[in-house]
């Protein structure tokens, strides 16, 4: 998993399938396209080069740009962070906090840290965490999104809040307290590659990430339920390579993991369209929309909802239902009355009744 898999775990902590394939770091893509329904998103080559050049830009000159957007002056201690393996690197960032000199300023450089998510051990890597003199430590996302009049889209600015949110809580796990609930969101200005800041308040998605996150069930447990031999590998055979997967197979195995379908996973999952697809042909009411699926209550499947609406299920006593039956009388109401009476005469033909009209057009004039 990475920062931007538990973003999106917490905005939909209920899927285990998104959260079993990304524990065991299924490529959900290459399932989807295997499926029949690949992702429609995700970065192009050219966006992922230009996000790394304008990174690479950012820390040149021994951070000096960085380090002006951050308000620091002079240099600032960039301590080497490597080491032989993730663990390694999460007790080198570990150690570099803790000896981060107070009254100047240290930064660095991705640094790696480690989080405990459903009992599982999640390694994450942010652009950058600056030691401010007072000992605060601050995440630094740098993003290749441009900031136009001082404005940045946002959508885009809400992905890296979260995202960023999940690195603050992996920091606050070294020593609580001393992350700041803001981030600094480096972008380019407007149409140039110069790059600006912006400091962005992610006290909101902290406390939501943090809640979602708790609610995750246990990775084991997920995995435990599953029928013996379940796979999600497109080449099972005994080389990996020869054997190419039944589609009607691979689907099987999917579908053994249940799934928390909403719309919004279609701009964070790669296996949406095909959850979508299974949520429509089973007439599941998520397919519609997670609030109308909270609003709904048992009523869990479309079908149910129309014999709720028309009285011929569900109870009387349940305000779910009371308001379907509501609702289904004054449609009623509605297409009677705009199908208005019917005529109590014929319509004279149009000729005939425009000759009529003149006829009495004339004689009033005379």
């Amino acid at each position: 998993m990475d920062a931007r898999a538990l973003a999106a775990l917490a905005a939909n902590p209920g899927c285990r399938r998104r959260a079993l394939m990304d524990a065991a770091g299924v490529d959900k893509g290459a399932v989807a396209e295997a499926l029949g329904s690949p992702a429609r998103f995700g970065q192009s080559h050219f966006a992922f080069s230009r996000g790394h050049a304008f990174e690479a830009r950012v820390k040149a000159d021994g951070y000096s740009a960085l380090l002006r957007l951050l308000g620091a002056d002079g240099r600032a201690a960039a301590p080497e962070l490597g080491a032989p393996g993730p663990r390694g690197r999460v007790e080198r960032t570990r150690l570099a906090l803790a000896e981060a000199e107070p009254g100047g300023w240290t930064l660095l450089d991705h640094p790696l840290l480690a989080l405990e998510i459903a009992g599982s051990t999640v390694y994450l890597e942010p652009d950058a965490v600056a030691v401010a003199p007072d000992g605060t430590w601050t995440v630094v996302e740098i993003k290749s999104f441009p900031i136009l009049d001082g404005a940045a889209d946002a959508q885009k600015v809400g992905a890296a809040a979260r995202q960023s949110a999940v690195y603050a809580l992996a920091l606050d796990t070294v020593a609580e307290g001393r992350t700041r609930p803001e981030i600094v969101l480096v972008c380019p200005r407007d149409f140039s590659n110069l790059p600006t800041a912006e400091r962005v308040d992610i006290r909101k998605q902290l406390a939501v990430t943090r809640r979602q996150l708790d609610r995750l069930t246990r990775i084991s447990d997920i995995a435990d339920a599953l029928p013996e031999g379940t796979t999600f590998d497109l080449r099972p055979g005994p080389d990996g390579v020869t054997a190419t997967r039944p589609r009607e197979e691979l689907a099987a195995a999917v579908e053994c993991v249940p799934a928390a379908y909403a719309p919004e996973c279609l701009s964070t999952c790669e296996l949406a369209f095909h959850c979508r697809d299974r949520a429509r042909a089973a007439g599941r009411v998520e397919a519609l929309g997670r609030s109308l699926r909270g609003e709904l209550g048992d009523l869990t499947t479309v079908e149910a909802v129309l014999a709720a609406a028309h009285g011929s299920a569900g109870e009387p006593s349940d305000p779910a239902v009371a308001a379907l039956r509501r609702a289904a009388a004054l449609r009623g109401e509605a297409l009677a009355a705009a199908a208005g009476p019917p005529p109590s005469a014929p319509l004279a033909p149009p000729r005939a009744a425009a000759e009529a009209l003149d006829a009495d057009a004339l004689g009033g004039a005379r």
